[in-house]
């Protein structure tokens, strides 16, 4: 059977509707019970919102999918909680809880260290993150050769946007995994303080060091406020023996950028 790795998706990956086939689910329902509102009514509202509900559905994914030992898991930002349940070193409980946390902190974060993201396109590497040095800026994510993200104050997201550089603006309410979530990162300091964490059944990657996670806690903490290496991630997985990615949950942006990263190493 061919080796699989199991991939999580994160903000930005939902769609209206997605909720649509998974309503009479248990656990999903049991998510919405413990959430106490129903995220799938107010996507529109932005990180708060669209946090918990890629999580459940990426959950029910997960749980409908039948796979049963990965090689691997990983998860681009959010999808690393998907991940860490899937794997059963969080509670799905405590993990809803945790979500639901991190996406209003974020969010208030957001409010007040105002900040956005770009993503660069099709550009060098090095040039972009001369432009980010430049401009005090952080590379946020690096999704798959010609794509980095940048992360940060207004200003220097909007220079960036009005250089010459491929830009697209993205539709956040802040600068994620950027110093300006510091007040964020120590909310879920304290929350993760108070759950339990277990060995996970199968490797888990970590965005901030594309390696296992060795600290959850402390993992998922500096993660907030560092990059998200998801190219090193998939390549790392791939040198474990992972020779098929199936992603589990809304949109197929983590399947795309895959294409891309093993089509360079490829070539």
């Amino acid at each position: 059977m061919t080796n699989l790795a199991i991939l999580f998706p994160g903000q930005g990956s939902h769609e209206p509707g997605m909720d649509a086939e998974l309503r009479d689910d248990p656990l999903f329902q049991r998510g919405l019970e413990l959430l106490g509102f129903d995220p799938f009514a107010r996507l529109a509202e932005g990180t708060r919102y669209q946090q918990p509900a890629l999580f459940l559905c990426s959950i029910v994914a997960w749980e409908r999918s039948g796979i049963a030992a990965p090689v691997a898991a990983a998860g681009h930002s959010l999808g690393e909680y998907a991940a860490l349940v899937a794997a059963g070193a969080i509670a799905f409980d405590d993990a809803v809880g945790l979500v639901a946390l991190r996406g209003d902190a974020m969010a208030r974060a957001g409010d007040e260290n105002p900040g956005s993201m770009v993503a660069v396109l099709g550009e060098d590497d090095d040039a972009v993150r001369a432009a980010a040095h430049e401009h005090g800026l952080t590379v946020a994510n690096d999704n798959a050769p010609g794509q980095l993200v940048l992360s940060g104050p207004v200003a220097g997201i909007e220079a960036v946007d009005a250089g010459p550089l491929r830009t697209r603006r993205l539709d956040v309410s802040g600068a994620f995994h950027s110093p300006l979530m510091a007040p964020a990162a120590a909310e879920l300091d304290a929350a993760l303080a108070k759950i339990e964490i277990g060995t996970p059944r199968f490797p888990v990657i970590s965005n901030g060091t594309a390696a296992p996670f060795t600290d959850v806690r402390a993992e998922l903490v500096e993660n907030l406020l560092s990059p998200v290496r998801f190219r090193e991630s998939v390549l790392a997985m791939r040198d474990m023996g992972a020779e098929e990615f199936v992603e589990l949950g809304p949109g197929r942006v983590l399947t795309g950028l895959v294409k891309r990263i093993l089509r360079e190493v490829a070539a």
